[in-house]
């Protein structure tokens, strides 16, 4: 949600931002138009009460009070009807009531783009930071994950159409192993860097989904039941991000570091046509999400750590990847700067997003109202939410079993997942 105060000081640079992200501009102007009414609305209501209170201080002092203010009584009426409508008006265009149109614009916004964010109208403009890992020369042509997976018995598409229809996917034996096993790898990785493990409801509330910016991100790809004003998390960033609403925080618990392995349910499946098959695009995928509430000076630094954290579980498993800074124009609603993970996958030769970490500044807080104190007489300020994937399960998954296939059909287990699998390697036999 943009802050009204930074759009009367300084539209211009929501204007940038807004050209930046390839979108039309003009909302500012229409933010600007009617925070102009609802102002003059306040200045008028405030000279209407000034009035009556002149009238009212001057049949105080009136030698014959009766008479004064039976004359002014009309005045007064006049007054107390404007005043009345005034009011309403104010109300109804104030960026704090929920139903106002000006209240509408501010949320319906996007984040502002940082300005260390690239330019660039889509993803063909993304920056190449850095790569880690040489992809593996194969002596044989590597085979798709699903492949691999269906031969091993590891994985089930054909059973998982039969009960649930197209994108989902059964797990069986070492392959639902190999997937708890990443998820224990994740959260024990996560705990050593200082994050807290919380296991979050996968029903939230509307509102919940609305402070986390969701309703305007993934609308049209929400699993929900409306009667009930429940909806499935699309990540466990929503109810990590929304855990801390409406409180006013210590600075002293500042950072504060959560992790949580959830599953998550989104409609959206990507373009038509494309990752039809195998683990990428799932209605139901599982992941372990991690969560920063920081203080604002520290935000960026604290991105760089959370994309390093993330970057350190696929090094561990050996799985070659590089880090992108994504351009403007591929920016997410809710972020102002976003690195993504892509790992390496032999079978199409080339590197897919594994991770995605986004600084949204205040832009999260501000719907939520998460707030902390410098000290104990300060006023409240806005903390900064950062979110980011370590990782996403199925992407990983078929990540190693693409990686580390080999000629007979077998897949070596990473070492760094071997104790939690209990297995060295995948073969058929399983």
């Amino acid at each position: 949600m943009l802050d009204i105060t930074l759009c009367r000081r300084d539209p211009d640079r929501i204007r940038r931002s807004a050209i930046r992200r390839g979108s039309d501009p003009s909302f500012v102007d229409e933010i600007l138009r009617l925070d102009e009414r609802y102002r003059f609305a306040l200045t008028d209501l405030e000279t209407r009460k000034a009035e009556k209170n002149r009238l009212s201080a001057e049949i105080a002092k009136a030698s014959d009070r009766a008479a004064t203010a039976s004359s002014l009584r009309p005045q007064i009426a006049a007054l107390d009807a404007e005043i009345a409508s005034l009011d309403a008006l104010a109300k109804s265009l104030a960026p704090d009531t929920p139903e106002s149109p000006l209240r509408e614009l501010l949320v319906q916004s996007p984040n502002l783009v940082d300005e260390s964010t690239p330019d660039g109208a889509d993803a063909s403009a993304n920056v190449v930071l850095r790569t880690w890992g040489t992809p593996r020369n194969f002596t044989f042509a590597p085979r798709p994950h699903w492949e691999i997976g269906e031969k091993l018995g590891v994985l089930d598409f054909e059973r998982a159409a039969k009960l649930s229809g197209s994108r989902f996917a059964v797990l069986r034996g070492l392959g639902a192993r190999l997937s708890r096993a990443l998820a224990q790898f994740f959260l024990d990785r996560a705990a050593e860097r200082g994050y807290v493990e919380i296991a979050p409801p996968y029903l939230v509330t509307q509102q919940t989904m609305w402070r986390t910016g969701q309703l305007t991100k993934f609308s049209d790809a929400m699993f929900a039941d409306l009667d009930a004003g429940l909806y499935l998390i699309p990540t466990a960033e929503v109810p990590l991000t929304a855990l801390h609403g409406d409180e006013i925080l210590d600075g002293t618990s500042l950072p504060i570091r959560y992790a949580a392995y959830s599953s998550c349910f989104r409609k959206e499946a990507g373009a038509a046509g494309k990752d039809t098959r195998g683990l990428i695009r799932q209605h139901q995928f599982e992941k372990v999400e991690l969560v920063r509430l920081e203080r604002p000076e520290d935000s960026f630094a604290a991105l760089e750590a959370m994309t390093a954290d993330a970057a350190a579980l696929l090094e561990e498993l050996g799985l070659p990847y590089r880090v992108l800074s994504l351009c403007a124009g591929d920016l997410g609603f809710n972020a102002a700067k976003t690195y993504d993970l892509e790992v390496w996958l032999p079978s199409s030769n080339e590197y897919r997003e594994i991770s995605s970490c986004s600084d949204c500044t205040d832009f999260q807080a501000r719907r939520s109202q998460i707030r902390w104190r410098r000290d104990a007489k300060a006023r409240p300020e806005l903390v900064h939410t950062l979110n980011g994937s370590g990782l996403a399960i199925g992407r990983t998954l078929l990540a190693v079993l693409e990686n580390y296939q080999q000629e007979d059909g077998s897949v070596i287990v990473p070492e760094a997942l071997r104790r939690y699998v209990g297995a060295d390697r995948i073969t058929a036999a399983e």
